[in-house]
């Protein structure tokens, strides 16, 4: 147990604070019962940190995430899956298994046990294919921009298929509230790897390799319902489902063109996670659908009553882009009298440096105001419900983001080094395939080889640990990286041990590189990322908020993101055994709740 003196931090003093939250909680007014919880408010902050959430608290000591944090079963030393990227965390969390079980270690992705997408004959050898599940894979993968400025811009559909927006035109985002509860329907299958025994393209559920939570809810009898970011996240309806576990399932494509209320694009001419105050007018589409969820409606408010779900929640975004951009106008202001819109003042994204420590800056501020609004509203809505006795509220993040310190930061354009591999590899090996077929570096480093030998493995290893590499540091000079920016190499039979798999898995990444903290592969400007596994990428906060249920505590005994699958089950009074992580791979509830009924 860690005493509560963790929240008294130096500093205060020095901090101007911006965009103080409101004052109430909800929480705080929820009256202690014995009464077995029915629904599950399931929140990810994503990028998140276990720091952001004891900052806040110090700070804000009378917010909605203060008193959940202090009112409910905090876990101090919690961290996501392994890779930290969306896909691998958030599966984890909705199934309560690692990538070695679930198959899934990035959006984007390969497999050595596919056929690539478009196949329509599979005789042969199984020659292994690209695994992307994200957004290229709408129908509209590719809408003009909608400034119709020359740019050259696209942008996926902010309705997937155009079910709302013809040709993906979106004149008024208001209008996604309309949105499909299966909105799987506007993607596109023939850009999904192909199973070599049907011949057919793998549906994203089921490529995930046990079942989820909302499957065993949902054939329990019970109502889910969860919003995302893009409905290729579909995947969490789980194998066998065929799309349809989870009853609602909200996900407004965020890689879509931001565009304000009144059907104007943002200046920044980029998608929702482009400019901070777009994310926020974003991610208040799917508060809105958990707040009709919880008075009983679908994600539309519309139509007749049908329940609060068992299992429900969303993903926010704001604190993640606020963390990514440099710097970003937080607030969008208006309408004025002839309907249009302005932002406010550009804010420093990220973090800053106050007595030695790292502080979240203006923007990341402003950000974790609104999830901390937002939070509130939603207790709001549970109490006036009379629903405050009967639900349960777990906050967590699938992911975190690093460098936390500029300082760190050391942006590498990884093309060049691929590039040199392949050419070397190609030189020593003349006529041979190129070597490596997919990756995905963000903050860290997972490449797929076409050979997959220890010797093909080995020769990628040597090449990145020999290379110093060009970065660009916060202020934007070049300085140079040892080591390719990594810090340690995983090859071959090293990867699989890593990932706890044989070495013939099919699935997980030939050559894996943890970064040096600060390390980001990328051209652009972004002065974070996550998918790694430094510190930064997997210390997240962990809450269960549950009066008369469970008792508040603190534990700083290590825990997994992973535990938040079976102890929901528990939460409901469902058995954890029910999946196949716990069978399998052991995944406990969360300890200390004492939930036993």
């Amino acid at each position: 147990m860690v005493s509560g003196t963790k929240y008294a931090m130096a500093g205060v003093a020095a901090l101007a604070i911006a965009a103080a939250p409101l004052a109430l909680s909800s929480s705080s007014a929820i009256a202690a019962s014995h009464a077995q919880i029915k629904h599950v408010l399931l929140i990810s902050v994503d990028g998140m940190h276990q720091s952001d959430l004891d900052w806040y608290v110090v700070h804000y000591p009378h917010s909605e995430l203060a008193r959940l944090a202090t009112g409910g079963a905090e876990y101090t030393n919690a961290k996501t899956a392994d890779p930290s990227d969306s896909d691998p965390g958030g599966t984890a969390i909705m199934t309560g298994a690692d990538p070695k079980l679930t198959g899934i270690y990035y959006d984007d992705e390969y497999s050595h046990g596919v056929f690539p997408p478009g196949t329509t004959n599979c005789s042969g050898p199984v020659p292994g294919g690209d695994v992307i599940y994200d957004s290229p894979d709408d129908k509209l993968p590719a809408v003009p921009d909608l400034l119709n400025n020359g740019s050259g811009n696209t942008f996926p559909s902010f309705d997937e298929g155009g079910s709302i927006y013809p040709g993906g035109v979106d004149k008024n985002p208001a209008l996604i509230m309309n949105l499909s509860p299966h909105p799987q329907s506007g993607l596109n299958p023939a850009t999904y790897p192909v199973n070599p025994k049907t011949c057919k393209p793998i549906q994203p559920w089921d490529y995930v390799g046990v079942n989820t939570i909302f499957q065993v809810i949902h054939n329990a009898g019970m109502r889910t319902a969860f919003a995302e970011k893009h409905a290729i996240y579909s995947s969490f309806n789980g194998p066998g489902s065929n799309g349809m576990s989870i009853d609602d399932f909200f996900a407004p494509e965020i890689d879509s063109q931001a565009v304000e209320p009144n059907g104007v694009p943002y200046p920044v001419d980029g998608a929702w996670t482009d400019d901070n105050a777009a994310t926020k007018q974003y991610d208040s589409y799917k508060v809105q659908a958990v707040i009709n969820w919880i008075n009983g409606y679908m994600h539309s408010g519309k139509g007749p009553k049908v329940g609060t779900p068992a299992i429900y929640g969303m993903n926010f975004q704001t604190v993640s882009t606020a963390e990514k951009l440099k710097s970003s106008p937080a607030v969008l202001i208006g309408p004025n009298k002839e309907g249009l819109y302005t932002e406010g003042p550009a804010l420093r994204g990220g973090y800053i440096t106050v007595d030695g420590q790292q502080v979240p800056g203006p923007l990341l501020r402003s950000a974790l105001n609104f999830v901390n609004a937002a939070l509130q509203q939603m207790a709001d809505t549970i109490q006036a419900d009379g629903e405050a006795g009967s639900t349960a509220i777990i906050l967590t993040a699938k992911h975190g983001q690093s460098p936390l310190n500029d300082n760190q930061l050391q942006r590498i354009n990884d093309g060049p080094i691929i590039a040199g591999v392949n050419a070397a590899w190609a030189a020593k090996n003349p006529g041979s395939p190129t070597l490596v077929v997919q990756e995905a570096d963000d903050d860290g480093l997972l490449w797929w080889l076409s050979d997959r030998s220890q010797a093909a493995t080995d020769f990628v290893k040597n090449y990145l640990w020999a290379h110093t590499a060009p970065a660009v540091n916060y202020a934007g000079q070049t300085i140079t990286v040892q080591h390719s920016g990594l810090r340690k190499i995983f090859a071959g039979h090293q990867s699989a041990n890593f990932f706890g798999v044989p070495f013939s898995d099919p699935h997980h990444p030939d050559v894996f590189g943890i970064a040096q903290v600060g390390t980001i592969y990328t051209t652009g400007s972004k002065i974070a990322e996550h998918g790694g596994d430094n510190p930064g990428d997997r210390d997240v906060p962990l809450v269960v908020y549950a009066p008369g249920t469970v008792q508040p505590r603190q534990s700083n005994r290590p825990v997994e993101t992973t535990q938040i699958a079976p102890t929901i089950l528990k939460l409901l009074g469902l058995s954890p055994r029910s999946l196949e992580a716990v069978r399998r791979e052991g995944t406990q509830v969360l300890p200390g709740l004492a939930l036993g009924r």
